[in-house]
């Protein structure tokens, strides 16, 4: 062999060795790396595995290996900063909720980055609402509808002074509405709808400092309405289907910027005449009260998608123009002498 072959053999044997080095040294680097790969800060992980075991391990959360990295976990999201835990959610159709079975846990306070909590379509979710959600002061989301909670409507929500939505419509949800939900400074919307509830609409309403929409539509309230509830200036209220009684047109004004009002199936009676409507009312619905008077010209001026007043005591002819023949007659069936198109034409 040859001097120059030996030097080019040396060289490989050296090149080989330096490749294997790098090939090491990049395994080791990429060991390292993955190691630090894992988002989910340790406590978050801790109370989400105790939350799993509380809610009795559903299939839903199967994917909640401890070995891997919670944020990559089904039914959470981290925050991209913090990398803390800001959301839990859980959505299942009918036929996957009847396999989850449980209460919320206390387990829940122990995510106190929460922003977020969704529990929803779980028909066998039942007890109360838990006092420990009252820690969660981060939160400004929650939707609990369709399971199977009961109890009151708790006061302790109103300690979570972050908080912009919440829904807990179509529950078991009984009792009265606390007054205290009125000191949530944020809110913009509350859907309290298809529950059990009892008792009068809280006079304190009338100080929401954020004017939420309201719906409180399927219970069975009673009473009038506060009249310091006529100040909220709401885009959207749903009293549907309860027992409330008077005078509501106080919901009503012209200055106000209300675009869809829902009183039907109660017991209101005022006189609609002397009613002014907000210009930028596109949906109202009056159906099934003892509501009286003529229908106002200025109804003409509206834009309205959906206009129904059947089943009250109004008199008169409809006016013409705007959107009130764009109506089918239903919505204006059974009153007490209304006339004009769509209905037939006033005999005087």
């Amino acid at each position: 062999m040859t001097v120059i072959q030996n030097k080019l053999k040396n060289k490989m044997a050296a090149g080989k060795t330096l490749l294997l080095i790098l090939c090491v040294t990049m395994l080791l680097v990429s060991g390292a790396v993955g190691a630090k790969k894992e988002r989910c800060n340790p406590q978050d992980k801790k109370a989400l595995l105790q939350l799993k075991k509380d809610l009795n391990n559903p299939y839903v959360l199967a994917s909640w290996n401890p070995d891997e990295d919670c944020c990559t976990w089904y039914c959470v999201e981290c925050d991209s900063k913090t990398n803390r835990i800001i959301t839990f959610s859980i959505y299942l159709s009918v036929p996957e909720g009847k396999n989850f079975t449980a209460q919320i846990p206390n387990s829940i306070a122990g995510l106190p980055y929460l922003q977020t909590l969704q529990l929803h379509h779980l028909p066998y979710l039942t007890g109360p609402l838990n006092p420990a959600i009252a820690k969660l002061t981060n939160l400004n989301f929650i939707r609990i509808t369709r399971t199977n909670i009961s109890g009151p409507v708790p006061a302790f929500l109103s300690q979570l002074k972050k908080l912009e939505f919440l829904d807990l419509s179509f529950n078991n949800l009984t009792g009265s509405i606390p007054a205290e939900l009125a000191q949530l400074p944020k809110l913009g919307a509350l859907h309290l709808d298809r529950n059990h509830l009892t008792g009068p609409i809280p006079p304190s309403f009338g100080s929401f400092k954020s004017n939420p929409d309201i719906y409180l539509s399927h219970n069975n309230l009673t009473g009038p309405i506060p009249p310091s509830f006529f100040k909220l200036n709401f885009t959207r209220l749903d009293l549907s289907r309860n027992k409330l009684v008077g005078d509501a047109a106080g919901l009503f004004g012209a200055d106000k910027g209300t675009q869809t009002i829902d009183l039907s199936r109660n017991q209101f009676a005022f006189d609609l005449s002397k009613v002014k409507f907000p210009k930028t009312l596109i949906y109202l619905d009056l159906n099934h009260n003892k509501i009286y008077g003529e229908l106002p010209a200025q109804l003409t001026s509206l834009d309205l998608q959906f206009f129904n007043v059947s089943y009250n005591r109004l008199c008169g002819k409809i006016p013409v123009g705007g959107r009130l023949q764009d109506q089918d007659v239903y919505s204006y069936l059974h009153n007490k002498c209304l006339c004009g198109s769509p209905l037939p034409n006033c005999t005087k």
